[in-house]
C-alpha cells in the first residue's frame, strides 16, 4: 500500500438497515480505515451507522421523504438558505431534489477544506455540486451501482395511467443530470460487469473507462446456522429495499399464492409495503395476509437470523446492478432462487442457486417448489454459495481494490501516492 490517503466519502442518504447505500458506506469506510486511510463520511438523512474511528459530518436536508410523513410540508423556520428553498420547490413540482441539493451542500462544505482531502468519493448522488469540486482541482470519483434510468424505464412500463407516467417522468428528471455529471468526473467504478455495460448504454460512459469493484460482506458476521439448528420448513425470505416494480415482489407474491394451494408456505419480506403500492395491492388481491409478513427495516443481527432460518431466499428482481442480499444469503449458507436479470447470474454463479426468467411466475413457482421439496438440494446450494462468497466477496477485498483505484486516479492526475 502507498501512503495513507485522506478520503471524503459522500452519500446523499444512508439508510443503515434495509438499504444498500448505508451498508456500503459503513463497510467501505470501516475497511479503508483499518487499512490505514483517513475517511470522513458526509451524509444527508437518514444518517448511517458508522464504526468507531470513522467520523460523520452531517449535511442535513429538509428530510422531505422521512417516515412516517413523506412529502411533508416543512415549517418556515426550517428553511435555512436557498438550497433548502430549491429542495422544497422541486418536491412541490413532483421532482426528486436530493441528489442535486446534497452535492451543493457538500461542495459548500468541502471547498474551504479542500487541502484536507486527497480524494472525494461520491456514492451515486452525481449532482451538479460535484462539478464545483472538479473545477477547483479536487480529485472527485464516484461509485455508480447501476443507472437509475433503468428504474425509470421499469416504473414507466408498469405505470397504469398517463398521469402516473407524467409524474414518473418528472420524478426521474434527475437521471439526466446524473448522466451529464458522471462523464465529467475523474474516475468511475461500478460493482459488476453487467452494470458496467449498462452505464455505458444509459449514461454514455465508455465501458473501458469504468473499473469494476464488487462489494462484499463480512464472512465472520454473516455465517451459516449454528450446528444443530435446523432451517424452518416451507419458509421463503426476500429482502427488498423498496416496493417498486424493479424488485419483482409482485411476481413473488403470485408465486407464493400458487404454492399455497398445496402447502402452508410462508413469506417473510425484509422491507415495507408502500400504502396502496403494488405489494400491498397484490397481497390483498391474493388474500395472503396470513402468509406474508413485512418486517420493515431490521438490524443486521435480525437479518442474519432470518437468513439462517429460511428454507430458501428469493431474489425475484427485474434488474439488479449487483444484489447485496444475494451474497449475504450465500454467506449464511441459504439456497437461492434468483432471476436472470442484470448482474444476478454474474454474482450468484451457477452453483449457489436456481435461476429463472425474470418476470416468469411459473418458473419462479417451480424453482421455489423444487428447493422446498428437497432439503438435500438446499444444503448443496447453500454450501456452494458460502464457498463462492469466501472466494470472491469480502469487504476487505473491496476496500483494497478501492484504495488501489484511488491511487491510480491520483497518479493520472499528477498526484502520486
Amino acid at each position: 500500500m502507498g501512503r495513507s490517503l485522506r478520503i471524503a466519502l459522500l452519500s446523499y442518504r444512508s439508510k443503515p438497515h434495509g438499504g444498500g447505500q448505508g451498508v456500503y458506506v459503513r463497510a467501505l469506510s470501516r475497511e479503508l480505515a483499518e487499512l490505514g486511510h483517513r475517511v470522513e463520511v458526509f451524509s444527508g438523512q437518514p444518517y448511517p451507522e458508522l464504526d468507531d474511528g470513522v467520523p460523520l459530518t452531517k449535511l442535513p436536508s429538509l428530510d422531505l421523504y422521512r417516515e412516517p410523513d413523506p412529502f411533508r410540508m416543512p415549517r418556515p423556520s426550517e428553511f435555512r438558505d436557498w438550497i433548502d428553498v430549491a429542495e422544497w420547490a422541486t418536491m412541490c413540482a413532483a421532482g426528486f431534489p436530493e441528489p442535486l441539493t446534497f452535492t451543493l451542500r457538500a461542495a459548500r462544505h468541502l471547498l474551504p477544506r479542500a487541502d484536507e482531502f486527497d480524494v472525494v468519493h461520491d456514492n451515486q448522488s452525481l449532482g451538479y455540486g460535484l462539478l464545483r469540486l472538479t473545477r477547483a482541482g479536487l480529485p472527485t470519483v464516484a461509485t455508480v451501482h447501476h443507472p437509475v434510468a433503468i428504474d425509470r424505464e421499469l416504473d414507466l412500463a408498469a405505470a397504469p395511467s398517463l398521469h402516473r407516467k407524467l409524474t414518473l417522468r418528472r420524478w426521474y428528471a434527475f437521471t439526466r443530470m446524473q448522466a451529464k455529471v458522471v462523464r465529467r468526473l475523474d474516475a468511475v467504478t461500478t460493482v459488476s460487469e453487467s452494470s458496467r455495460r449498462d452505464i455505458g448504454t444509459y449514461m454514455g460512459v465508455p465501458p473501458e473507462a469504468i473499473d469494476v469493484i464488487p462489494v462484499g460482506i463480512d464472512p465472520g458476521t454473516f455465517t451459516p446456522p449454528p450446528e444443530g439448528q435446523a432451517r424452518d420448513t416451507d419458509s421463503i425470505l426476500v429482502v427488498t429495499s423498496a416496493d417498486v416494480p424493479l424488485k419483482g415482489l409482485v411476481h413473488l407474491l403470485e408465486a407464493v399464492a400458487k404454492l399455497r394451494t398445496e402447502r402452508p408456505v410462508t413469506l417473510t419480506v425484509v422491507g415495507s409495503a408502500r400504502p396502496g403500492g403494488p405489494a400491498e395491492t397484490t397481497r390483498d388481491r391474493l388474500g395472503l395476509h396470513d402468509a406474508v409478513r413485512f418486517t420493515g427495516p431490521v438490524p443486521e443481527s435480525e437479518l442474519i437470523d432470518l437468513m439462517q432460518r429460511a428454507t430458501v431466499v428469493a431474489i425475484p428482481s427485474l434488474y439488479e446492478g449487483f444484489s447485496l442480499p444475494a451474497i449475504e444469503a450465500m454467506a449464511c449458507g441459504a439456497p437461492l432462487v434468483t432471476t436472470d436479470a442484470g448482474a444476478l447470474p454474474e454474482v450468484v454463479g451457477t452453483k449457489a442457486g436456481l435461476r429463472v426468467k425474470a418476470g416468469d411466475v411459473g418458473e419462479l413457482t417451480a424453482a421455489l417448489k423444487l428447493v422446498l421439496d428437497s432439503p438435500s438440494l438446499g444444503e448443496q446450494l447453500g454450501r456452494a454459495g458460502r464457498r463462492r462468497v469466501l472466494d470472491t466477496y469480502t469487504w476487505r477485498a473491496t476496500a483494497e481494490r478501492t484504495a488501489d483505484w484511488y491511487a491510480q486516479t491520483l497518479e493520472r492526475k499528477g498526484r502520486p501516492c
